[in-house]
Parts: C-alpha cells; sequence; structure tokens
C-alpha cells in the first residue's frame, strides 16, 4: 500500500504527503527537477518522483532533521546547509532508523554543502536559497522565484517548535524574521513542511507577532505542551489554531 500521496499544486509544483506526518516537495523545470524534503522516507521516495517526471534530479533537506532527510536513502546525494549536518548524522545514527535500513541493505548518501545566495537553475524555473537559522542552526529557506513560492521546511509554519536543543530563542527567531520580510514582497505564498497545500504569505507577518508578544512577555493566554521529549509551553498566534511551543523554564 502506497504510504506517500502526492497531487500537483500547480503547473511546477507537486506536494507529497508522506503518511500525513511530513511533507515534500518536487518542483519542475524544463531541464531538471529539484526535491524539497524527502521525508520519512516510508516508501522509495525517488520512485513516488519518478510518476511526475523524468528529468535529472537534484536534492535538498531544508534542515537536518529525520523527518525531512530519511528519504535520502533513495538517492544518490543530497545537500544541507553545513550548520546542520552534525545534527543529520546524529539523527542518521537513531538506532530504530539504522537499523531498518541497514536491514534494507540501504544507507545515508552523502551530502553536499548549500548555504544561502546560492540559486538552483531547473530551466525556465529558478530557486533562491535564504538563510534562515531558528528551528535548527542551518535551516534554509527556498524561493521559487517564477511562481512567487516560499518553501520554508519546518523554519516558518503553523506548529514552530523551539524547545529543541539547538533551537535558536524566540528573540533570536524574532531577528531572523525581521532579516526576511523582504520576501513578503517576492512571494505570494508559503509552503512548509507538514503543509496540506498553500499558506499565505501573511503566515510570516503572523508568526513574527506571535514571537513579538513571546518576547514582550504576553504569556497569560500559553498552555503547557506535552511531546515525546517531555513538557514545554505553547503560545498561540495568528487564527488560533497555530502555536510556537518554547522551553518551560
Amino acid at each position: 500500500m502506497s504510504k506517500i500521496s502526492i497531487k500537483q499544486l500547480n503547473p511546477h509544483v507537486f506536494l507529497m504527503d508522506d503518511n500525513g506526518e511530513a511533507t515534500g516537495y518536487a518542483v519542475v523545470g524544463e531541464k531538471k527537477a529539484l526535491v524539497i524534503d524527502t521525508m520519512n522516507g516510508s516508501e522509495d521516495v525517488k520512485a513516488v518522483v519518478r510518476t511526475v517526471t523524468d528529468l535529472p534530479l537534484t536534492v535538498v533537506n531544508t534542515h537536518g532533521h529525520g523527518d525531512h532527510i530519511y528519504g535520502n536513502i533513495y538517492f544518490e546525494e543530497a545537500y544541507l546547509h553545513p550548520a546542520d549536518l552534525e545534527l543529520a548524522e546524529e539523527h542518521a545514527k537513531f538506532p530504530k532508523f539504522a537499523s531498518e535500513i541497514s536491514r534494507h541493505g540501504l544507507s545515508m548518501p552523502p551530502f553536499r554543502e548549500i548555504r544561502g545566495g546560492a540559486v538552483i537553475e531547473l530551466g525556465g524555473l529558478s530557486v533562491e536559497v535564504i538563510d534562515f537559522p531558528g528551528h535548527t542552526q542551518g535551516g534554509i529557506l527556498l524561493l521559487l522565484r517564477e511562481d512567487r513560492i516560499l518553501f520554508t521546511g519546518d523554519s516558518i509554519n503553523r506548529h514552530l517548535w523551539l524547545q529543541l536543543p539547538g533551537c535558536l530563542s524566540p528573540k533570536e527567531v524574532l531577528s531572523e524574521i525581521d532579516r526576511v520580510r523582504y520576501l513578503e514582497e517576492k512571494a505570494d505564498y508559503i509552503l512548509h513542511g507538514h503543509a496540506k497545500g498553500f499558506e499565505p504569505i501573511s503566515l510570516i507577518e503572523e508568526l513574527r507577532e506571535g514571537l513579538q508578544e513571546l518576547c514582550d512577555g504576553k504569556t497569560e493566554k500559553d498552555s503547557e505542551y506535552s511531546w515525546f521529549g517531555g513538557k514545554a509551553k505553547q503560545h498561540p498566534f495568528g487564527d488560533g489554531n497555530s502555536v510556537i511551543v518554547y522551553p518551560d523554564c
């Protein structure tokens, strides 16, 4: 049974949903195609992408967490910001994942370095890389210029985790948001790492307001948040169903 569903969002962009747990994308140009995040790899991600294009593929991970890199095992290489290399290597060594891929004779391919300022040319489409530390030290954003779409991984979404080891503080992430606010003029939509479809670019401003509230100590509506690593706090923002999760000090 297929675990990864794929649907076309516009003439160039396909959304892949890995069993409702993570989202990746295929961006198809005239000469090449870009795979953005490979999710949990619950099935052969490359084979899924091959149902929509036979062009040469480039894989880019928005950050180094397992639910965005594990499907790399089906590719020859992947690009990652070097600040997340140690994190990605740590996740690749998690016992359950390591034993499972070993059992199937698979392995993680090498990472190649990518940084902000790089531009990936696909033929008629260009994707700009923007550094965005926050959720992880080496998080990146990817701007599909021609279609005015910003791919944000887990860095800008409606359920931002900042409670993990290595995350920046809300104050630091607010500063990073301010640094990239120019992107609100260059994109109309956001596609993040757990999306079901397009989000408006106004999500940047909604998230910024939530971070500002946190920094200003406006936490009277905050509540406890339970996750697999323990307890944290959550701050609602935007539509009321969106939260910033941060350490419970």
